[in-house]
Parts: C-alpha cells; sequence; structure tokens
C-alpha cells in the first residue's frame, strides 16, 4: 500500500511534470453528470465520474507535459494532438475548461505505470516519456550560439503555487514581500564575471556578431559600458525580453524592452535584494518589471486568493501573465532549496493562450 502523506521530497528547480500523488478533495461540476473535478496537490483536474476516491493514489502530470505516443494517450488525441519541429509528435497538455471548470493537468490511475512500488511524491517523468513542450530558442532569440548557459548561473524558472502549497505558509513567516507582474516574452540573463560580458537565452550564450537581438539591444542602450563603468564585476541580470517576434507581443511593443527581474552576485551567488535590484536599475538604466505589491506581512492564505490576486491585465489591454513573489530580502526556502520565490499565472491569460 502506498502511503498517503503530504511531505514529499523538492528538488531545488527540477519541475516534476508527472509525479505519484493522491486525491485529496472531489467536487461536483454543477450541470456535469459523468465528470467530477479532482483535487491534486493545489491543481483542479477534470475527471471521469467515480473514476477517483478520496485517498486514492494517482499519477499526476501537470500543464504544459508533452506525453508521448501510446495506447494509453490515445484518447487525448482529438484534443491534445501536437507536432513541431524540436519534439515531434505527442499530446500536449494546457489549462481547458469543461462546464465552466478549469482544468489544469491530468490525472490517471497507478496503473498506467510499469508494475512496481511507488511513494507519494515519486517523480516518473522519464518512466513515462514525458518531456516539457516547449519550442526552439531561435524562433524567438535568433543569433549565433556560442556555448551552453553557463555555469554558476541560474536558470529562470520559479515554482508554481499549484505544486508546492506549502511555500504560502513560507510566506507567512517572513518580513516583508512584493509581489511583480510576470511579462510575457522570452528570457534573457546578461553577466559580467572576470572582464568578460555575455548575453544569453534561456539555454544559450550567443555570440556578439550583429545578428542577435539581444546584443543589438544591449548595444544600444550601453549595458555593456555601464557596467564597466560602475565596477559591476561578478554580477548577472535575468530579466523578460519582450517586442515584436517574441510570442504575440501581447505589450503591443514597437521595439524590444528588457525587463529586470533578477540580480545575482556572483561571488557569493546570492540574489540581491528589491532595493538593491532598483538602486542598480537607476544606475544602469535598465527597466524594472512592475511591482505590483510591496508590504510587510503576507495576508495571502490560499491558493484561490493567489490566483485572483493574479488576474489583470497589461497596459495593452492583454491578459497579463500573472505574478512572481518574492522576499523584499532573499530567504532561503527548505521546499525550494534556495531563494524563497514562487509564481501565479492567471487562469484568463491560460485559458485564451
Amino acid at each position: 500500500a502506498l502511503p498517503i502523506s503530504l511531505k514529499r521530497n523538492m528538488q531545488m528547480g527540477k519541475r516534476k511534470l508527472a509525479s505519484v500523488q493522491y486525491v485529496h478533495h472531489i467536487t461536483p461540476i454543477e450541470g456535469a453528470d459523468r465528470i467530477e473535478c479532482v483535487h491534486v496537490l493545489g491543481w483542479k483536474c477534470v475527471a471521469n465520474k467515480g473514476q477517483f476516491r478520496v485517498g486514492d493514489c494517482c499519477v499526476y502530470m501537470e500543464a504544459d507535459s508533452f506525453l508521448p505516443i501510446c495506447e494509453q494517450f490515445e484518447f487525448l488525441r482529438s484534443s491534445s494532438y501536437e507536432k513541431n519541429e524540436l519534439l515531434g509528435e505527442g499530446f500536449r497538455l494546457r489549462t481547458m475548461k469543461f462546464r465552466g471548470q478549469i482544468s489544469q493537468g491530468l490525472v490517471q490511475p497507478l496503473s498506467i505505470l510499469p508494475e512496481g512500488t511507488y511513494k507519494i511524491s515519486d517523480e516518473v517523468t522519464e518512466l513515462l516519456g514525458i518531456r516539457k513542450w516547449e519550442v526552439e530558442e531561435r524562433v524567438t532569440s535568433s543569433g549565433t550560439i556560442i556555448g551552453e548557459f553557463p555555469d554558476g548561473i541560474p536558470k529562470t524558472d520559479e515554482l508554481r503555487v499549484q505544486s508546492y502549497p506549502e511555500l504560502i505558509d513560507e510566506f507567512k513567516k517572513i518580513n516583508g514581500y512584493y509581489i511583480s507582474t510576470k511579462m510575457d516574452g522570452t528570457s534573457v540573463t546578461m553577466y559580467r564575471k572576470d572582464d568578460h560580458f555575455g548575453v544569453c537565452g534561456r539555454n544559450f550564450e550567443y555570440a556578439d556578431d550583429g545578428k542577435c537581438a539581444m546584443w543589438k539591444y544591449a548595444h544600444e542602450n550601453g549595458i555593456p559600458d555601464r557596467i564597466k563603468e560602475n565596477n559591476l564585476s561578478d554580477l548577472a541580470i535575468q530579466g523578460e525580453f519582450c517586442g515584436a517576434g517574441i510570442q504575440k507581443n501581447r505589450l503591443k511593443l514597437k521595439k524590444p524592452e528588457w525587463y529586470v527581474f533578477t540580480m545575482i552576485d556572483l561571488k557569493p551567488h546570492r540574489r540581491l535584494s528589491l532595493a538593491k535590484m532598483k538602486e542598480l536599475c537607476g544606475i544602469l538604466n535598465l527597466k524594472m518589471v512592475p511591482v505590483e505589491e510591496e508590504r510587510d506581512l503576507f495576508e495571502y492564505d490560499s491558493i484561490e486568493e493567489l490566483l485572483e490576486r493574479a488576474k489583470g491585465k497589461y497596459t495593452s489591454g492583454m491578459n497579463k501573465e500573472g505574478i512572481v513573489i518574492r522576499p523584499l530580502e532573499p530567504v532561503y526556502s527548505r521546499i525550494v532549496e534556495g531563494p524563497l520565490s514562487m509564481k501565479v499565472l492567471n487562469n484568463d491569460y491560460l485559458l485564451k493562450e
């Protein structure tokens, strides 16, 4: 028998696309005779009525999972089949709505797993052949790749609160937090280390050869020169690069903009505070992601409250992607096993985009 426990082993920066979990709640869907809402972690998933009972162990697969073509997932073909040059064919899980109920991810019985012994929180992503849905980086970040993403600089990927509800309790214990707008673009990191200035997309570093839009932006805004003039070595700056040709340019920008959301001192490998990041953005003439809220005490008690807080629109009038929540001063998280932070995506954005 599988142990029923809320305790889960977390892995820093590693998103579990598929894992063994348990059903802690089931709610009816108004007007629906054949489906109901199954609650796993902080997620709500639509499933066939009677397929699960409270306390059942199950396999939960997150939205953005790309499931392989095989008989056990063939029922998804009409709603979820996708094909691209990078991943080939498969079934892409996304946020959907059934009879007014939002469904995020897929819940399946343990019988889809190979025979064996499993416990709560076990990751089964590779076991099921599941990959993360993504498109090639060159679609939004053209240029000449000169290397992998640099060692010692963390990639940008916040944990979603629905997968880690315990993060709410951690925020309750800190003194001061802020909420920033999650801009809709592509992650770009610029850094200076040992007199080397580099520009990176999400996965690779790019050459300064006139072909890369991110390098062009850096030169036009004098970023390498300002960093050097102010003796800011061993510094990584991360932000969202937005504009025409990137995603769907939901900000409706006429020219590219880079919105800084993280700065890291590379010597102690420590994230800078909000106040220090604001100061350096002023010195370097960089734009920051909009800070929507800044308070001493974290007063949000539930995922539902945070999902409501994440709603809203960009100044362009289009649905914003969501929000990111961080302490004013960096705080170590036992759950993240790194700097405490979390993101909450806007369900209105997910349903339409």
